[in-house]
């Protein structure tokens, strides 16, 4: 039998729906607000026996979760489309007897009259989605059948199985990570979304995951990590098959947009295309549109926000989000959260790189805002909510009910503000595009690494990066590994060393791997000396080629891009045959932009084309 969602709830007898939630409509006016009606009270709520305390009929309230909200894109669709995410939320009645009725017996007189019936108030949790995402939630969801109706499911992951990133590994008390992909999706596919933004010219077209933020929680539940990938990321895509018509995409041979995974096959192709890139197994998505963000940031009550000046984001050729705000601190909600999220017109150099820090700010104070009051006791604007919210929520299939979100949600809520630490990809300008970006290759593969070895981003973590294993498939005699070896040295200020890859080549010679060749092609950049391998099979060998070299078997990276086992000299083995690794570093790169979740006065840039008087 399914676990019930009511708190001090017995055995269940059968799942209540939407209309059998023990309330009285009739108690409350057209503003959702009680009435003076209502019968008597009854005895308080009972404990799991189900026994009354003998005073007035009252259910405990109980904290509740906020959802984090995203962006779409602005007005004259230019190429770079707007971002956004949404929220969800759902709550339960707690303080129940074991039957449900919650209510002790209220004895007249102590002449043992009989119950009066009373007016039940239930007092309710507002569990939405981002919030419940940062680990704010508090106990308390509507465990009913018809909101698990609601929630949209859609497969894990689109991506050939060469691309998959291996499952975290369990620490010492065997506790494992949790990463879930948080994707804001720009589709304008109904009323209310066509509604809420964009031209007439994108209804109805492929949707775009405008939004990406990888949600990280560590195996011990101390902190937790997010990433977002800037929208205008160009990166390769795998291979991604759609589950419902089975057309197949093709894995890109050039760079594309990121946000464009969306439009190959749904929310799984986004999840290969980020574990491609980070090699960072993803146990589960969530997807928001645009009326979840404003249903939920006006379930919320407001969310404080800060701009340095006054900001109207709207000019003459209609770029921006029409948010307007005084400066200073002003508390957003409904469709202003939503112009909030999506303004890139405005904030510093008009880039997504800045509405991204906006997020972020958006999505620490609404976690801090729903710790200090997160409390909603009208049921019948509850209901409501949790309906529109429910609909407008699509996880992966393991995440499709309200059950699996509320233990989720458990887990996430043990993480305090000031452990929650948001950062940004590292990025560069693209060589191909000056308008797009591109991962910063070493900074950019450090923040995915501290993420795959479980390191707190806040630098608060103590544990040692874990260490690597050998390959269990063993690897063939020396001279039978075949190695191409390539010159990585240049850098951003000096230029390749001539001939590396040859004079490592020979040196692998001369330490028996006699198939070794280098690569006369141009020299690339790669910051450190790493061993790629296309498939498992050939872990073993790169390993051999690693450990004969004296390279750590943390630069040995299975990658897709090579064909065989593929040595990149890089720029920290400039000169000499000896290769001296240097100290791990485990901290966050600057170019990362942390913002702390305990900080409370960041404050957003106005960029002064966009200010008024």
């Amino acid at each position: 039998m399914a676990r019930s969602g009511v708190r001090g709830e017995g055995a269940r007898p059968r799942v209540r729906q939407a209309d059998d939630l023990g309330w009285d409509d009739s108690l409350y006016d057209e503003n959702g607000d009680p009435t003076d009606g209502g019968g008597a009270s009854g005895g308080r709520g009972g404990d799991a026996t189900g026994k009354g305390s003998g005073s007035t009929s009252r259910d405990s309230g109980s904290s509740g979760t906020g959802g984090d909200s995203a962006d779409g894109r602005g007005a004259g669709r230019d190429g770079r489309p707007v971002d956004k995410d949404g929220d969800d939320a759902s709550a339960e009645p707690r303080g129940q007897g074991r039957h449900g009725g919650g209510g002790g017996r209220r004895r007249g007189g102590g002449d043992g009259g009989h119950p009066r019936r009373r007016r039940r108030i239930l007092r309710w949790s507002a569990s939405v989605l981002a919030v419940l995402i940062l680990g704010t939630a508090g106990a308390g969801y509507l465990y009913y059948q018809h909101l698990n109706d609601n929630i949209k499911k859609d497969d894990l992951n689109l991506g050939d199985e060469k691309d998959r990133a291996a499952k975290s590994k369990a620490n010492a008390a065997g506790q494992t990570p949790l990463n879930i992909l948080l994707i804001g999706s720009d589709a304008r596919d109904t009323k209310e979304n066509q509604a809420l933004g964009g031209a007439k010219d994108d209804f109805n077209a492929p949707p775009l995951a405008d939004v990406q933020m990888l949600l990280h929680l560590s195996a011990d539940r101390s902190n937790m990590s997010v990433i977002s990938m800037p929208r205008d990321t160009l990166l390769k895509m795998p291979k991604c098959t759609d589950p419902d018509t089975k057309k197949v995409y093709p894995a890109t041979v050039g760079l594309v947009m990121t946000n464009t995974s969306l439009g190959r096959g749904g929310p799984g192709c986004t999840v290969a295309t980020w574990e491609k890139l980070t090699k960072i197994h993803i146990d589960h998505f969530m997807q928001i549109d645009f009326s979840g963000v404003v249903s939920m940031a006006d379930a919320i009550g407001g969310v404080p926000v800060c701009v340095d000046a006054n900001i109207y984001s709207k000019d003459s050729q209609g770029h921006g989000s029409g948010l307007k705000l005084k400066k200073g601190t002003t508390s957003v909600k409904g469709t202003q959260a939503l112009a909030w999220l999506r303004t890139r017109y405005g904030f510093e150099d008009n880039t997504d790189i800045y509405r991204t820090r906006a997020q972020h700010q958006y999505m620490n104070s609404m976690v801090r805002q729903m710790r200090e009051n997160a409390t909603i006791s009208n049921p019948g604007k509850l209901r409501s909510l949790a309906e529109t919210a429910t609909k407008a929520l699509t996880v992966d299939k393991g995440l499709g009910s309200v059950l699996k979100l509320y233990d989720l949600s458990n887990e996430l809520k043990k993480v305090e503000p000031k452990r929650i630490t948001m950062t940004t990809m590292p990025w560069q300008w693209a060589v191909s595009d000056s308008n797009r970006v591109e991962p910063r290759p070493a900074e950019a593969e450090q923040l995915f690494r501290l993420v795959r070895e479980d390191v707190a981003l806040d630098g608060k973590d103590k544990k040692k990066a874990t260490a690597v294993k050998a390959s269990t498939d063993p690897a063939a005699a020396d001279d039978q590994i075949g190695v191409t070896v390539q010159n990585g040295t240049r850098t951003a200020a000096l230029g390749p060393v001539g001939g590396r890859a040859r004079t490592v080549s020979q040196l692998l010679v001369g330490k028996g791997f006699t198939r070794a060749e280098a690569d006369t092609s141009a020299a690339t950049a790669e910051e450190t000396t790493v061993i790629r391998y296309p498939s498992a099979d050939l872990q073993g060998d790169a390993q051999a080629v690693a450990k004969a070299l004296g390279v750590p078997l943390s630069a040995v990276k299975k990658s897709t891009d090579v064909s065989g086992v593929t040595l990149v000299v890089g720029a920290d083995w400039r000169e000499g045959t000896a290769y001296k690794a240097k100290a791990q570093d485990n901290t966050t790169p600057e170019s990362a932009d942390v913002l702390n979740g305990a900080k409370t006065d960041a404050c957003m840039h106005v960029n002064k084309d966009y200010t008024w008087s």
